[in-house]
């Protein structure tokens, strides 16, 4: 006799359920972990656009009803301008790009590209900042307040009140 024989099989098949059972809900919690993750990752939408109107129309949402309609207006008057700098910065990027894809790659071409990127950002942040500028004059302080710290997640206590 050996010793499988002497050990009644009751003993090794409720070991085997356990183990199956233990397994069954381990795979289980892994793939409802996998759906949740996917569902979320879908639902949740991207934090960062390069649009700025995309941008601002976030924080306009997020802002009292008459402070965003006087953002939203600022921006809807000067869109043509706005518009044209933020394609002039976008371009000056993809250009940098295209620099570095050359072979043989030419470092004063870079030079030079780089410096046309700073030039086209230094202009789209001065339509936009201006954009700020002129809308928070008739704006409320709950309204200047969110701006303010709108990046940062920072809530002071005057912005709870």
């Amino acid at each position: 006799m050996t010793l499988a024989h002497a050990v009644p099989s009751t003993v090794r098949a409720s070991g085997s359920r356990w183990l199956l059972l233990g397994s069954l809900a381990l795979n289980l919690f892994f793939v409802g972990a996998g759906i949740a993750l996917t569902i979320r990752a879908t639902a949740e939408p991207r934090r960062w656009d390069p649009n700025v109107f995309v941008r601002v129309e976030r924080l306009a949402s997020a802002l009292p009803p008459a402070d965003a309609k006087i953002l939203r207006e600022d921006m809807a008057a000067r869109h043509d301008a706005i518009e044209a700098a933020q394609t002039r910065y976008h371009n000056a990027r993809e250009e940098i790009h295209e620099t570095l894809r050359h072979n043989p790659f030419k470092v004063d071409a870079m030079r030079a590209t780089m410096a046309e990127t700073r030039a086209a950002r230094q202009a789209f942040d001065q339509v936009i900042q201006g954009v700020f500028a002129d809308a928070v004059v008739d704006m409320s302080p709950q309204g200047r307040l969110v701006i303010a710290n709108w990046h940062t997640g920072f809530k002071s206590k005057a912005s709870r009140d």
